[in-house]
């Protein structure tokens, strides 16, 4: 499904900003901005339930408390007044079905800015080797990995496939050659001979495991030296991989550090990802009661988050996405917690502010006195 929505919804939203306005970095702004726009229903109800449940939890919480305690002999009757209750406040649920939808176009849009054209294509083949005497006893059958959409030019891509006709268990002394080919089986030199690729499209093999059971060639032909298992990985070359975009060096880029050296567009981008989170987060509780709590989550969630992206191989290309998608999302909650709330939750909620109000007051007054001062003196 996710390969489905990349090739068939996303990939052609790409390729009509890219006809607009041929830069790739504009381009996955351009589609970040259409594909939150379009989430923009299911992403606003989730936020809209959020904030609702941060003001109606300590009610609903006592409430709950007393429905239990009044009706425990009686689940029935509790059960009558939980129903209740969610039909005055909402769940605390409603807010994840939402999220749970979008989840699919989310990974679909994530994994195509991590493909082609924005990084590199790895394709990663496993490859079981067995002695040459227990192989014939074996089942053999075709091995095929995902396919992934390869640009070949700026207006031309082509799902790919790696594939071992033969099956990927081999006997010790036996050889197989990968082939790369569309999903209708066409070969990629011949797609190669029919486009007219504009850059190298030459596959770059690398053995990631098991270095002494096989060996690869540079035309893709595995070789089984010893029994064990191996993984054979290629690389089809990302189109914009090395593009790049404002003060981006290379879309395709990956990694905080690089040849011992910082990449500080990649730096910018994971400093920028932090400041927006973080920027969303104190939104969210705009307006709200103070919560020392939530107040120190959001301190240093968005800290940690940032902290795991410094290490975390994301191509620069996701790096971007993720930060227009926050700076989207910022804005989105801006806009929403501007929205009058239900009357009864307006109530609670100025009570609320009320009671953290008189118990500011309460504390200042109660720092200004003296120690040894009698509680009735001031």
């Amino acid at each position: 499904m996710i390969g489905y929505i990349s090739d068939n919804v996303l990939l052609p939203i790409l390729d009509f900003f890219y006809g607009l306005v041929p830069s790739y970095g504009l381009a996955i702004i351009a589609l970040t901005v259409v594909i939150r726009l379009a989430l923009f229903p299911l992403s606003a109800g989730s936020i809209r339930n959020a904030r609702r449940m941060r003001i109606a939890q300590p009610v609903m919480q006592q409430r709950q408390a007393e429905i239990r305690s009044k009706f425990a002999n009686n689940p029935s009757k509790q059960q009558e007044e939980m129903g209740k209750l969610m039909k005055e406040f909402g769940s605390p649920l409603a807010g994840c079905l939402p999220l749970l939808v979008q989840m699919p176009i989310l990974f679909a849009l994530f994994a195509t800015l991590r493909g082609s054209p924005f990084a590199d294509v790895p394709y990663n083949i496993n490859v079981k080797v067995l002695p040459a005497d227990q192989i014939a006893a074996v089942e053999t059958k075709p091995f095929n990995s995902a396919s992934h959409s390869i640009f070949f030019t700026e207006n031309d891509h082509v799902p790919v496939i790696a594939s071992l006709p033969g099956g990927n268990k081999l006997g010790v002394g036996e050889s197989a050659q990968v082939q790369l080919a569309s999903k209708t089986g066409e070969s990629i030199d011949a797609i190669e001979e029919r486009i007219h690729p504009s850059f190298d499209l030459t596959p770059q093999w690398k053995i990631t495991k098991g270095d002494d059971v096989v060996s690869v060639g540079a035309d893709g032909t595995i070789q089984a030296l010893s029994p064990g298992d191996a993984t054979v990985e290629l690389k089809l070359p990302g189109l914009a991989a090395r593009s790049g975009f404002l003060f981006i060096k290379a879309l395709g880029q990956v990694g905080f550090m690089a040849d011992g050296g910082i990449n500080w567009d990649i730096a910018t981008l994971v400093a920028g990802f932090g400041l927006t989170l973080f920027l969303s987060q104190i939104l969210s509780g705009w307006g709200m009661p103070a919560n020392p709590q939530q107040a120190t989550a959001n301190r240093i969630t968005p800290v940690m988050i940032t902290g795991m992206f410094l290490f975390f191989p994301l191509p620069a290309g996701v790096l971007l996405y993720m930060v227009v998608a926050n700076i989207f999302q910022a804005l989105q909650t801006f806009l929403l917690i501007r929205e009058p709330l239900p009357d009864n939750l307006q109530t609670i909620l100025d009570q609320q502010l009320a009671n953290q109000t008189v118990a500011a007051s309460a504390t200042a007054v109660s720092a200004e006195r003296l120690p040894f001062e009698p509680k009735g003196k001031r």
